[in-house]
């Protein structure tokens, strides 16, 4: 259980609720205690009255009443007691529940790009929830469980041999027995449901990529392909669940086994020792009681071992992201005010997931308020520039520098929020376009949604639409046009009025006027702001202050839109097949 003790800060935070479960716990299982023990004295007294030993009839029937109000009594008390332990434990493990998501889920947040290239999705959303599920169960049904059997236990076991010590010896025989087989099916429970759990991440991320790229699916018509995979994934997981019930599945009839093997062995050795005049009547009925009131108990020892293996599994699942270091750490609490001086010292960077060096001693300087343009080919790093000046990635040699202080000693907080993206692959939320907009600026006013819209030159495509600015958008904004999705998302970025805006690519899919239109609402609105446009156009450059040209992760060319159209290589080669695709 070495990777559930992850769990125990929690425990400790919820130490007076868990303290108060436990004592509740305790005192209702006490008071479940009192019935075997009156109904064994009534027993006593009407033998003794029946063989004539007590022959006072009254005498007899007022201890009768007595024991039968105060066993209505305890087991009124028992029953509420046991409404307050489940009350109790259960909401702890919600709480437990809660905070391990919370935790998990902050993880993801401070995990770098990197780590989401390197795992699927659908293996994340089942580590936060299947398998913070099992987790809870171990948090709340199984210590619940294990401390009535520990407290039952704990009172039987010295009642049981007070009573009648020769009884209680054969009574409990079947426990070792009992004990090594749960020790064995422990360890092959732990085994099949690691294979479970990791099979159940497999389907939930071919299932998220199924509905994600449902449009590329039925495109190509190979609906046919997907569900034959599936139905073999179900089956597969079949096959692996019924391999871990098959293993669960001795523990109950097991255990009702080795119980009725204590009835019998209390029946006969209590029986012989009745006859003989050694025990009481009632002692024996009160023998039978306990082994019964054991069944459960020990019943669920099996469900509980089985809970705890697979808790077990899960939390080391859950462990595994939780002690992976995040790449990009904030190496300061303090805040630290951004301007938007950018200089590149010899920055150069290479992907460790492919191993593609994307910058190769790049240098440059861009003074706050101005405006670069990157212009390339496709792969030659032009969006890697951003990634690095967002703190995405950090360089391998060479220094950033913001505001003439290296990036990484900026509070990357403060970083972040001067800076707004629009990537060109542009990500909507499954929200309305309103909300959507206002995620740069989340308490924005209507006024400045729509305002930014107008700026992005989607306003009048939203207020056709039935519902306006209320509309509801599909996953990743399916709902919207390319065009259309990639000025929601420079709206998104405008509003949040940024001092560093990156623009990547993001004007690909509209038409030559609406790109024109935004390119003179970016130079009317961005005359104070540091902006960095990236583009394969040579019309997104031409209102930019300084230009550079890379080619394979290099600067071959930089200067003016004026100096580079008259000057001999790619940018000029670049603009005279747009010219003349334009005049085409």
């Amino acid at each position: 259980m070495k990777e559930l003790q992850h769990l125990n800060k929690f425990f400790l935070k919820y130490k007076g609720k868990l303290l108060l479960g436990i004592l509740i716990t305790i005192i209702a299982q006490i008071f479940a205690l009192v019935t075997p023990k009156l109904i064994g004295n009534s027993l006593t007294a009407v033998d003794k009255y029946n063989r004539g030993i007590i022959t006072d009839l009254e005498l007899v029937k007022s201890e009768l009443w007595q024991n039968i109000a105060i066993i209505i009594g305890a087991a009124a008390l028992a029953s509420f007691f046991t409404f307050l332990m489940r009350r109790t434990i259960i909401y702890i493990s919600r709480y437990v529940e809660y905070d391990l998501k919370n935790e998990v889920y902050q993880q993801y947040q401070n995990l770098s790009v990197n780590f989401y290239k390197k795992n699927r999705t659908g293996d994340l959303m089942n580590r936060i929830s299947e398998d913070v599920g099992k987790v809870r169960m171990y948090a709340g049904p199984a210590i619940m469980y294990s401390i009535r059997t520990i407290t039952l236990f704990a009172c039987l076991v010295p009642l049981m041999f007070i009573s009648a010590p020769r009884v209680a010896i054969y009574t409990l025989i079947p426990l070792p027995i009992l004990s090594f087989l749960i020790y064995k099916l422990s360890r092959a429970i732990q085994k099949r449901s690691a294979i479970v759990q990791k099979f159940l991440s497999k389907l939930s991320t071919f299932t998220q990529e199924s509905f994600s790229g449902v449009s590329v699916i039925k495109a190509y018509g190979i609906e046919p392909q997907v569900k034959e995979t599936f139905n073999e994934m179900v089956v597969e997981g079949k096959t692996k669940n019924m391999d871990l019930v098959k293993v669960n599945a001795w523990f109950f009839p097991m255990m009702i086994l080795l119980i009725g093997a204590s009835n019998i062995l209390v029946i006969y050795i209590g029986g012989q020792q009745y006859i003989n005049g050694e025990i009481e009547l009632g002692v024996l009925a009160e023998f039978i009681m306990y082994v019964n009131m054991l069944t459960w108990p020990v019943a669920t020892i099996g469900w509980v071992t089985s809970i705890i293996q697979q808790a077990e599994v899960s939390q080391e699942r859950i462990n595994e992201f939780l002690k992976v270091v995040p790449e990009i750490k904030n190496n300061t609490i303090e805040v630290t005010p951004i301007q938007g001086n950018i200089e590149f010292k010899d920055v150069s960077f290479t992907y460790d997931d492919t191993n593609i060096t994307a910058l190769k001693n790049i240098s440059f300087t861009l003074n706050s308020g101005e405006t670069l343009a990157i212009v390339g080919k496709t792969g030659s790093g032009k969006s890697t520039i951003l990634d690095l000046i967002s703190r995405m990635y950090d360089t391998d040699n060479g220094i950033i520098e913001i505001d003439n202080i290296p990036i990484k000693k900026l509070n990357l907080n403060s970083l972040r929020n001067a800076i707004s993206i629009v990537p060109q692959d542009a990500f909507l939320f499954s929200e309305t376009i309103r909300e959507n907009i206002k995620f740069g600026k989340e308490d924005a006013t209507d006024e400045e949604v729509i305002a930014a819209a107008k700026f992005a030159s989607v306003h009048k495509n939203i207020v056709g639409f039935k519902k306006g600015y209320d509309t509801i958008l599909g996953e990743r904004g399916i709902t919207l046009s390319g065009g259309q999705k990639q000025r929601v998302s420079i709206a998104r970025a405008i509003i949040k009025n940024p001092n560093i805006l990156l623009l990547d690519d993001c004007l690909s899919a509209v038409d030559t006027e609406t790109e024109e239109e935004i390119l003179n609402n970016i130079e009317r609105i961005t005359k104070n702001k540091t902006t960095i446009i990236v583009s394969h156009r040579i019309s997104s450059a031409k209102n930019a202050d300084k230009i550079i040209v890379l080619e394979d992760g290099k600067i071959i060319q930089n200067g003016t839109y004026d100096l580079l159209i008259e000057q001999d290589g790619y940018f000029k080669e670049l603009y005279l097949k747009q010219l003349s695709e334009k005049d085409l």
